[in-house]
């Protein structure tokens, strides 16, 4: 942590994928809406969407779209049961897979529940200059990915290098296109 460089506040969309939950009894989005806006961090929108492909992919495409939101957590859906889809909405979407993040979380999540661990599909990528990071619907699995993974990984004075300071360059490849 290099406490010269001055922090970065960005914006987080945070999406909770339920057929069953609202923002009443929704525990994990209220988590991640309290752990960003903790870090200094802004909540540009949050919702609950039900466990259909289409539905996540739809607000997602539109969070994206969005120039302020920066980064999209999802919480659930990301298990091994039928109405299990979040994963799939957010990967068909992905330019770019963030691979570590899988391992990192599984890892994290050994340490906290053994080898059940083994039936979460949380991932990660990044599509139109945004991150997206699909968690499962555990809060104590959201509190452990954003306290062990995502709070350092989106905190510019992280070095030796953080999400954040690659952010404006995601976009690259669109840019040396249009010149």
């Amino acid at each position: 942590m290099k406490k010269e460089r001055e922090f970065i506040s960005i914006g987080f969309g945070i999406l909770t994928v339920s057929d069953t939950r609202d923002l009443s009894t929704d525990k994990s989005g209220t988590l991640l809406v309290q752990k960003v806006l903790e870090a200094g961090h802004r909540l540009i929108e949050r919702e609950i969407v039900q466990d259909e492909k289409v539905e996540i992919q739809n607000l997602l495409k539109q969070w994206i779209a969005k120039t302020t939101i920066d980064v999209i957590l999802t919480t659930g859906g990301t298990g091994l049961t039928g109405r299990d889809v979040t994963v799939e909405a957010h990967t068909e979407l992905y330019e770019k897979k963030i691979n570590a993040f899988e391992v990192l979380f599984a890892n994290v999540s050994m340490q906290k529940i053994g080898m059940s661990a083994i039936q979460s599909r949380a991932c990660a990528g990044v599509a139109g200059g945004t991150f997206l990071f699909a968690l499962p619907g555990s809060p104590s699995a959201c509190k452990d990915a954003w306290t062990h993974i995502l709070r350092k990984q989106f905190d510019y004075r992280n070095l030796p290098c953080n999400f954040v300071e690659i952010l404006p360059r995601l976009e690259e490849k669109k840019r040396r296109k249009k010149k």
